[in-house]
């Protein structure tokens, strides 16, 4: 057999591997919690299928905006931000969508924000890939991305052992721009400065390159680009806002990533006898819910496993999932260590590129900028640290890609 005929072989079968599980997932969530817990589910499939077909990835965009001043994935990601203000602002305003309450993710400004976004920033350079990067291209096939979901479940776990400390670091109370200043004030403010992040990145770039890099041109067209990718990044930001919209209507919060990790990972250690309960965090009543239920009801988790059967049944639509398990040993050593630096920094500052980015400033929380300016920085000096540990990586070869 050819090596072509195995690929699409084995293409087809992983195709009808996800589309069942996905199948299965949808079913089991709505005989054991219900329709709403089914439906998000089936929003985290979209929102993998979403993530690999645009190659939606925050650590890379950000990577090459560092590196070669390429600032397409930035851009892609005001234009994101832009329509999600547009359409969370008046909800949360109002406290409720659709005749049902929201509310945002609003959190604290405070030291282990900055502390623990920077550590993420640099996790997302050495492990490869943020919280949402991480899960679909693991559903993708990617070994070195599960050694890096692995040990940032295993960061997690270790921050909620005395996060207690960090977040009785100095800190001021949450503020909500929403709250302050008003729904149209706050989407003023709100398009005024992703306007001068976008405007910022297009003088960079155009000094550097002297023009715009332009989309790639895909071999598809219509319904079976739709199917096989890839996407443009617009496209990719627009249905990743729309999606996180549909999960603030049904779940009443926004779309996260991270505590479902630390869930996995305390579940886990509780089998092994350790006493995770025991711990302040884990006697939260959120928490030590999450803790004591099945998974089925943490919704976090259900729509984290979506997103990796999304990127799987993306990947093999796109006859691209092919898992590779030769991981050069500083590649390894990096997902070890970024692994670990995502995890625990997500857990110091209140979420991730996902739970803290996107959506909050998505829900008007000013810790959200505080997460964006912190792990940008984060990022920069992860870039420094790469060429140690991938040392075939080319400056001048750097693309915008899903991790």
């Amino acid at each position: 057999m050819s090596v072509i005929a195995a690929s699409s072989q084995r293409s087809n079968l992983s195709v009808w591997v996800a589309f069942i599980l996905l199948i299965v997932g949808t079913i089991g969530a709505y005989q054991v919690v219900g329709l709403n817990q089914a439906l998000l589910f089936l929003i985290g499939g979209a929102l993998g299928m979403t993530l690999y077909h645009a190659s939606f990835g925050f650590t890379s965009s950000w990577r090459v905006f560092i590196k070669e001043r390429r600032g397409r994935g930035l851009r892609a990601q005001m234009i994101m931000l832009g329509l999600a203000v547009l359409l969370f602002f008046p909800a949360l305003g109002a406290g409720e969508l659709f005749g049902n309450p929201v509310k945002g993710n609003i959190n604290p400004i405070s030291m282990s924000v900055m502390i623990g976004a920077f550590i993420f920033g640099i996790g997302m350079q050495l492990g490869g890939g943020c919280a949402s990067g991480t899960l679909y291209t693991v559903g993708s096939g990617s070994a070195r991305m599960l050694v890096t979901l692995f040990f940032f479940c295993t960061g997690s776990l270790i921050a909620t052992s005395h996060l207690d400390w960090w977040f009785n670091l100095p800190h001021l109370a949450p503020i909500s721009v929403v709250e302050s200043f008003g729904v149209i004030p706050a989407l003023v403010l709100s398009f005024i400065i992703f306007g001068l992040i976008a405007a910022a990145t297009v003088y960079f770039e155009k000094k550097r390159h002297g023009s715009l890099e332009a989309e790639p041109v895909s071999e598809y067209q219509g319904w079976k680009r739709f199917l096989r990718g890839p996407w443009p990044l617009i496209w990719g930001g627009i249905i990743l806002t729309l999606l996180n919209f549909a999960t603030l209507a049904l779940a009443g919060r926004p779309w996260g990533v991270t505590s479902a990790l630390a869930v996995w990972a305390a579940k886990v250690a509780s089998l092994a006898g350790i006493e995770v309960s025991a711990w302040d965090y884990w006697q939260q009543p959120g928490n030590a819910k999450a803790l004591a239920q099945s998974l089925w009801f943490d919704i976090t988790s259900m729509m984290n496993f979506g997103i990796m059967l999304g990127a799987l049944l993306a990947a093999s639509l796109a006859g691209k999932f092919a898992p590779n398990f030769k991981i050069p040993r500083r590649s390894l050593l990096a997902a070890v260590l970024g692994g670990l630096l995502l995890g625990y920094g997500a857990r110091l500052a209140y979420g991730c590129n996902i739970g803290a980015y996107f959506s909050g400033i998505a829900s008007g929380s000013i810790h959200g900028w505080l997460w964006l300016v912190f792990a940008f920085l984060g990022n920069i000096l992860g870039v420094k640290f790469r060429p140690f540990f991938f040392p075939g990586e080319k400056p001048k070869t750097e693309k915008l890609t899903g991790c």
